[in-house]
């Protein structure tokens, strides 16, 4: 029998382990935490750049498979609807709408009635109310304090639109592709299209 001249010196290892299978495992497992880490960056950089507050997402309604099953509903106002995002903003669920357009000189009107009409239906839905909600439009974002005030002009508007019912509001505008476009189309009397 012969006489191994490594008898007694270790084997290479690498952090106490054989090497081709410790070492392996090792970079994999840095390399994948190294991903991990890259996508939580990436994600949280996309989700700023949206417009979105830090937060969890909990709902998105610009998917195909909707995070909500259902829209939300308020029974007080008969007021249902779905925000494009819901956020979780610390105990809050906060209302995201997106908007194609660039802002203007600040949130329209109009805009601010819908995102508080979202306000309204999260807060029926959680009873928390939401502290405000965004408007993200394509070049800024707007968080909008959900403020006595500006639920006091919702609930006005709303009154409004129900004691018209029957009337046909005059058009608003002289795009025939808006018209085109409309969910009333079929019932307006002024269509352009």
């Amino acid at each position: 029998m012969g006489h191994s001249p490594h008898r007694g010196t270790p084997a290479p290892s690498c952090l106490g382990a054989p090497v081709p299978t410790a070492c392996a495992m090792i970079y994999l497992l840095l390399g994948l935490l190294l991903i991990g880490v890259l996508l939580v960056w990436l994600g949280r950089r996309a989700q700023a750049s949206a417009g979105l507050p830090h937060g969890r997402v909990m709902a998105i309604d610009s998917l195909p498979t909707r995070s909500l099953d259902r829209p939300l509903y308020d029974p007080v106002t008969d007021l249902s609807g779905r925000p494009d995002y819901l956020v979780e903003d610390g105990r809050h669920l906060v209302p995201v709408e997106i908007k194609s357009g660039r802002a203007r000189a600040g949130p329209q009107p109009s805009h601010m009635l819908q995102l508080a009409a979202y306000c309204r239906l999260v807060q029926a839905h959680t009873s928390r109310r939401p502290p405000y909600g965004i408007l993200k439009y394509a070049d800024r974002a707007f968080a909008v304090p959900f403020t006595r005030r500006l639920e006091q002009e919702l609930l006005r508007t709303l009154e409004a639109m129900r004691t018209g019912e029957d009337e046909m509001p005059p058009r608003s505008h002289e795009s025939p592709a808006r018209c085109r476009a409309c969910s009333v189309r079929h019932a307006c009397d002024q269509r352009l299209a």
